[in-house]
């Protein structure tokens, strides 16, 4: 079984949600790309939910994703698996959630991107990180932006608009 290395975060000082995946899928780790996997439907979701076009350049999907407050991480630092599926994750180990979250007060949500990355994320970093707990954000499981969720595209962004764009009071 092979060790899979992931990616660091895409962050900046404005960001305000933090969308967290497991673990980057082998195409990301081979590109060093966020949702590189063309069938994966991550930025198609967020192009959807924003009504915005996003081009095939990672640099402008990365300046789109900051452009609306948005940052990028998975909950695993490592993790043995063979190929991409989420159920083969063995021996993980998390991100430091701790630091992450001390360094950028301005995160108020986090949205996991399916419910492995919502149980990973309990199981390895709110069981083991002391100073990390869920309770000070906006949390939502979101629909795995994998083709291999079952959910139609239009249920997903509907779910992920609701999360991104909730209304105003």
């Amino acid at each position: 079984m092979a060790i899979k290395q992931g990616l660091p975060p895409v962050i900046s000082e404005h960001s305000r949600t933090l969308i967290l995946g497991t673990l980057p899928g082998d195409e990301s780790i081979r590109t060093r790309r966020y949702y590189a996997n063309p069938r994966n439907q991550f930025w198609t979701i967020l192009a959807r939910v924003y009504q915005e076009d996003i081009v095939d350049r990672y640099d402008e999907q990365i300046t789109f994703l900051l452009s609306h407050g948005l940052a990028l991480w998975d909950v695993l630092r490592t993790a043995h698996r063979d190929g991409s599926v989420d159920r083969a994750i063995r021996d993980a180990e998390p991100n430091d959630f701790e630091l992450l979250l001390r360094t950028h007060p301005k995160l108020t949500a986090i949205g996991f991107n399916g419910r492995m990355a919502y149980n990973l994320f309990c199981k390895h970093v709110v069981q083991r990180q002391r100073n990390t707990s869920l309770q000070r954000f906006r949390v939502c499981i979101l629909p795995s932006s994998s083709p291999a969720a079952g959910l139609p595209l239009e249920e997903k962004v509907a779910r992920w608009r609701e999360f991104l764009l909730p209304p105003t009071r």
